[in-house]
């Protein structure tokens, strides 16, 4: 359910008064940078988890305590307990926290909280494209030693992580619309990428999609770095109490790409304008047009903050990807497998058309539906975009945080899906398309879960089959 929620700032000067702060789900991709960054200042953290992983063993070798599975014991000694939004309220460690009256904060008020530390704080919202373009403002900043502080939702390789701390006022985060969490950031900066229909199961429809991110906006306090050829971002910007900054095609936005490959294929390289003047070309090394916005966005905040145009194009050009967008697992056999995060129809859309462009010779997407309320609400526009492809196998909906009060299937979905296959297991699935798919083929699975899990059992799968 909406609601009219306001930014928490009841606790900004708490990491002022304590020294000790436990994290419960500190394995989490939102939470490691957070506990990166307090270790980097001085302050004595642990941490729990359900689940171990690459960011789990990332804390771990901070010298970090950390410990398996949730108890109360576990907060022993802690000044701020810190949890995530997945979270329930019945947590031991939170149970633990409220009786002994040691504060306990979500994730997203911490970071507001840092964020409001740093003079610079960037924070990238829009309901498509945050991790990438995150992501690679990132990766330019560091490249051009400005030395961000950054928290980044996936794994970027050019740091073999999700986040950095460096030395300057800069901050780059990622500022998530859902529930709301992005009003508890105040950034100097605000990036909108795009406004689109999504997370229904909450704001319930656009018009309070558009209210959240003109309250975003109103507590932003230097400037606006927008999508300019987005309706629904410029809807939420007309009454911008900061000055607005636009990137996109069109001649009217600030910066702006004039591509310089051909349009019907990749859209990989473009001239970058900033009003009248040619400021630099660049060749992107990740596909679509959905990516040429990503870097318009990162190019416009990077070069607001005073990254020179050749240093911009440097490092987008050597911006590989984030893991699970559009990432190459492998090449077996000469079919290609690949993974991506996508679980709109909108992203789905501007992936699989990016696919389609890359002289494959058959495009196979195996994608796992992300909530009940997303596929029931938005099932035409899911339909739309998976008819993009030759070859579509629907997986079982995940349920995430959900019960199927929607009496949604993945066959109601496959049965507006022309040609589609409808599979439950990543076993049956990843067989199946293991046994079609020929030389030249791609083969990208694609979802906001755990498909990834299924994609490498193809990898697998066809490596063993090639005899690899």
């Amino acid at each position: 359910m909406y609601i009219d929620k306001k930014c928490d700032r009841s606790y900004d000067d708490i990491l002022d008064r304590i020294k000790r702060v436990h994290f419960i789900g500190i394995g989490g991709s939102g939470m490691c940078p957070l506990a990166e960054i307090l270790i980097s200042k001085g302050y004595s953290v642990s941490g729990s988890d359900m689940n171990d992983g690459d960011t789990l063993q990332r804390i771990i070798g901070y010298g970090v305590p950390v410990f398996m599975g949730h108890k109360a014991e576990n907060i022993e000694g802690a000044e701020l307990v810190v949890y995530t939004a997945a979270v329930k309220q019945d947590n031991p460690e939170l149970v633990a926290a409220r009786e002994k009256g040691i504060p306990a904060i979500e994730r997203s008020v911490m970071l507001g909280i840092l964020a409001r530390r740093f003079k610079n704080a960037v924070a990238v919202s829009g309901t498509h494209g945050k991790t990438t373009t995150t992501a690679m403002l990132s990766q330019v900043l560091i490249g051009s030693k400005f030395e961000p502080t950054a928290v980044i939702g996936g794994k970027l390789p050019a740091i073999g992580g999700n986040s950095y701390v460096g030395d300057s006022e800069i901050m780059v985060c990622e500022a998530c619309e859902y529930v709301d969490s992005f009003l508890q950031i105040t950034p100097a900066v605000a990036v909108i990428l795009n406004v689109d229909a999504d997370h229904l199961d909450y704001f319930e429809n656009l018009d309070n999609i558009k209210k959240s991110f003109r309250k975003f906006l109103a507590q932003t306090s230097d400037a606006a770095v927008v999508n300019g050829d987005d309706k629904n971002t410029l809807d939420c910007v007309n009454d911008s109490p900061v000055p607005v900054i636009t990137f996109g095609f069109g001649e009217e936005n600030d910066y702006r790409a004039v591509m310089t490959s051909p349009e019907t294929t990749v859209y990989d390289a473009f001239d970058l304008y900033h009003k009248s003047e040619k400021l630099c070309n660049i060749e992107l090394s990740v596909p679509g047009k959905h990516n040429v916005y990503n870097a318009l966005a990162a190019a416009a905040a990077a070069h607001y903050l005073g990254v020179k145009a050749d240093d911009i194009a440097k490092n987008l050009h050597e911006f590989k990807g984030v893991h699970r967008r559009f990432e190459i697992l492998g090449k077996h056999g000469g079919v290609t497998i690949a993974d991506d995060f996508a679980h709109h129809p909108t992203e789905i859309k501007a992936a699989l058309t990016a696919a389609m462009n890359m002289g494959f010779r058959k495009v196979w997407n195996v994608f796992q539906p992300h909530t009940f309320s997303r596929t029931a609400m938005l099932l035409d526009d899911f339909a739309d975009a998976l008819s993009i492809v030759d070859e579509a196998v629907i997986l079982e909906i995940l349920p995430v945080r959900e019960v199927n009060t929607y009496n949604i299937y993945n066959t109601d979905l496959g049965k507006k899906v022309s040609g589609s296959k409808c599979i439950d297991t990543f076993e049956e699935a990843a067989k199946y398309v293991c046994d079609n798919a020929q030389d030249g083929d791609l083969i990208l699975t694609m979802g906001g879960g755990n498909v990834y899990m299924c994609a490498n059992l193809i990898n697998k799968m066809l490596a063993e089959k090639a005899g690899e």
